[in-house]
């Protein structure tokens, strides 16, 4: 689909667009949820500026803030995230890179919880080289997660201590050494819809395998605390265009879903979302499990309607 295409989208009534993004998401995706649970594993006191970051040392914030845990709380909440009904879990940690040290702990954690517990894992890890990244892949890791945050135009006004391009490079690390992609970002950061169709089809040319979206949730302290709420509406509209463009990839509704879209997740899921975070985000609590698999039970009964 090219640009022009894509831009018309976004004329259309919210019901038509939506049943076009469904259309998509049930002809190329099919009818899968995947659920995946996240451990914030290392947090805050991190050097970079990210304006939307609680974690980040540069903002006045209250971030709980803690070196990287041990391995058996790592283990625990593997089995918890198993337990919840999670496919994947996801270790996250802050700061731009990790110690070799670090990456090391992290493998031995990673195989630990595949010969012990099963769950498929992914990492949020930072900046790492090809050489980290194959040490995790050996360990049994099979997705990195990597996010672009915005689009290329967009970034600088969002970032200054790294590049773009910096995030790309990692990005393409990871897909040489075997890994699958986990890559998207936020949105409701004062970016344009313009900047929303750039971060797609910079996703599809990369061939992500799984993208994230996140809602920015205004946290006091970070510069964009008083910024504006994105609507659910233009939220909904940007998910559909997501997977008009995206077409058979894992799109995730993520940070912001309960504050945002609130009683409309459902909708999320017609417009083309076919997965979520569940149990909590990195510095913000989500929902009790029983209301998340109350709202998977609900999408199955739409998408099979």
């Amino acid at each position: 689909m090219q640009r022009p295409e894509i831009e018309k989208l976004l004329q259309l009534p919210l019901t038509e667009l939506i049943s076009q993004s469904n259309q998509v998401r049930k002809k190329e995706a099919g009818a899968q949820i995947e659920l995946c649970n996240i451990i914030n594993a290392k947090s805050g006191q991190c050097s970079e500026d990210c304006k939307f970051c609680a974690q980040s040392a540069c903002h006045q914030t209250e971030v709980q803030t803690y070196a990287l845990k041990e391995k058996n709380e790592i283990l625990a909440a593997a089995q918890q995230a198993k337990d919840m009904g999670a496919e994947r879990f996801d270790i996250v940690t802050s700061g731009n890179t990790l110690t070799a040290n670090e990456v090391k702990i992290i493998a031995e954690v990673i195989a630990e919880i595949r010969a012990k517990i099963g769950i498929k894992m992914c990492s949020s890890l930072g900046k790492l080289s090809k050489k980290s990244l194959a040490l995790l892949k050996a360990a049994g890791l099979s997705r990195y997660h990597h996010n672009i945050e915005t689009s290329p135009g967009y970034f600088p006004n969002i970032v200054s201590t790294h590049t773009f391009t910096e995030r790309l490079s990692t990005i393409q690390a990871a897909k040489s050494a075997g890994l699958e992609v986990c890559s998207g970002g936020i949105i409701g950061l004062g970016e344009s819809w313009a900047d929303r169709i750039d971060m797609a089809l910079l996703l599809k040319e990369l061939d992500i395998t799984s993208i994230p979206i996140n809602i920015l949730v205004p946290i006091k302290g970070t510069p964009l605390e008083n910024i504006s709420p994105l609507s659910c509406l233009d939220a909904i509209k940007t998910i559909a265009l997501f997977r008009i463009i995206l077409g058979n990839k894992i799109i995730k509704i993520a940070a912001g879903r309960e504050s945002i879209l609130k009683d409309f997740q459902a909708m999320a899921f017609m417009a083309g979302a076919n997965g979520m975070l569940i149990g909590g985000y990195l510095t913000i609590r989500g929902r009790e499990i029983k209301e998340d698999w109350n709202l998977v039970r609900e999408v199955e009964k739409l998408w099979n309607t």
